[in-house]
Formats: structure tokens, C-alpha cells, sequence
């Protein structure tokens, strides 16, 4: 059964019938929030406002065929998601195929370093304590699934069920990799923090 559009599926309805000022207003108030979720899931801040605009493309493009099953968010933060997977995925296959390139026997592969691993986020320059420092990094090196996870549950217009569709998993699988993701942290953070709490606000 569907359920009831709120306001912002009420403006995508409003793009679907060619209305271009609604699609403004929805970029404005979603700019942010997608390409900090992109940037956090493929940890590239170069990328990350490239990919967010072609979140909003591909919004753009399935306007036509829009209906109002979820919470708008849910819908865009879905898409969001599935461009970021498709992104680590190409990444994955062409670092595969540079390190074949370029082998142990290879001369250019002594020549060529591989890349810095311990170089900071570019968004570490803007954390100013070390607590944010270490959570920044945790949330890094958690997996793909589990920090999108965790990412979601921070925004107070999702519920575990809009996380779960986002994600494709069902509602138990889905707390069950927000509490394998939270556990995590809470022992990566165990020395910064006072206690053992891993506070959320679901």
C-alpha cells in the first residue's frame, strides 16, 4: 500500500508534471545532506560533489515515472547509494587491473609508489579535536554497508524501515548491521570516550 506523500514527495509529484522550480527546491534542501552520504561512502571529497550531482540527474531523469511508495528521502538516498556502489565497483575493477599493469617484474612498477594510505581525509582539516579526528577514521574503515548504515540512522526523517529499504536488506538484517557497526566503533573509540556508550538517536 502506498504510503502518504509528505511534503517533499508532494514537490517531486509537482516535477513529474514538469514542474522545474519544485526540482530546485528539492536540490537546494538536499544538496548537502546527499553529497556529505556520497562522500562518506566512497571517501573521495574530489568525486563527491560530482557524484551528487548525478544523483540528482538520475532524479531528474525518473521524474516521469515517480510515485509516491516512500518518503521522498528514502527514494533519493536509495539512488544515492546505488551510484556510490557502482563507483567503488568500477574503482575496484580498474585498481585490479593497475596492479596487473604494472607487476613485480615490471620496471615501472618500481618506479611508480603506490599511493599514501596514511595521507588524512581532505575533510580532516576541518575536524578540530582528536575525538573527531579518531571517529572520523573509524567511520572510514568500517565496511561499505555498515557505515551507510549507521550514516542513515543519523538522520531523524529515516526509520529503520526507510534504512532498510536504502540498504535492500530486510528490517532485522538491517539492525543487525547498525548494532555490528555501533559495536565496532564503540571499540575503536573505547580509549576517547568516557564510557561505553555508543549514543544514537534511534
Amino acid at each position: 500500500m502506498a504510503t502518504e506523500p509528505d511534503a517533499d514527495a508532494d514537490l517531486m509529484l509537482r516535477v513529474r508534471d514538469g514542474d522545474v522550480l519544485a526540482f530546485e527546491m528539492l536540490v537546494e534542501k538536499y544538496k548537502q545532506p546527499v553529497t556529505g552520504l556520497v562522500y562518506r561512502i566512497i571517501l573521495d571529497a574530489s568525486e563527491a560533489e560530482d557524484l551528487a550531482q548525478n544523483v540528482f540527474l538520475q532524479a531528474y531523469k525518473s521524474a516521469a515515472t515517480y510515485q509516491a511508495r516512500a518518503r521522498f528521502s528514502t527514494w533519493l538516498f536509495t539512488i544515492a547509494r546505488n551510484l556510490c556502489l557502482n563507483e567503488l565497483r568500477r574503482r575496484s575493477r580498474h585498481r585490479t587491473e593497475s596492479l596487473e599493469q604494472f607487476a613485480p617484474d615490471s620496471e615501472d612498477a618500481v618506479e611508480r609508489p603506490l599511493p599514501d594510505t596514511k595521507t588524512p581525509l581532505p575533510s580532516d582539516d576541518a575536524l578540530h579535536s582528536e575525538l573527531e579526528q579518531k571517529i572520523a577514521q573509524s567511520m572510514a574503515e568500517l565496511p561499505e554497508q555498515q557505515r551507510t548504515a549507521i550514516l542513515l540512522c543519523r538522520r531523524d526523517d529515516l526509520s529503520y524501515e526507510d534504512i532498510a529499504k536504502i540498504l535492500g536488506l530486510s528490517l532485522s538484517a538491517t539492525k543487525s548491521t547498525i548494532y555490528r557497526g555501533r559495536e565496532t566503533l564503540k571499540e575503536k573509540l573505547k580509549p576517547y570516550l568516557k564510557t561505553g556508550e555508543w549514543k544514537t538517536s534511534k
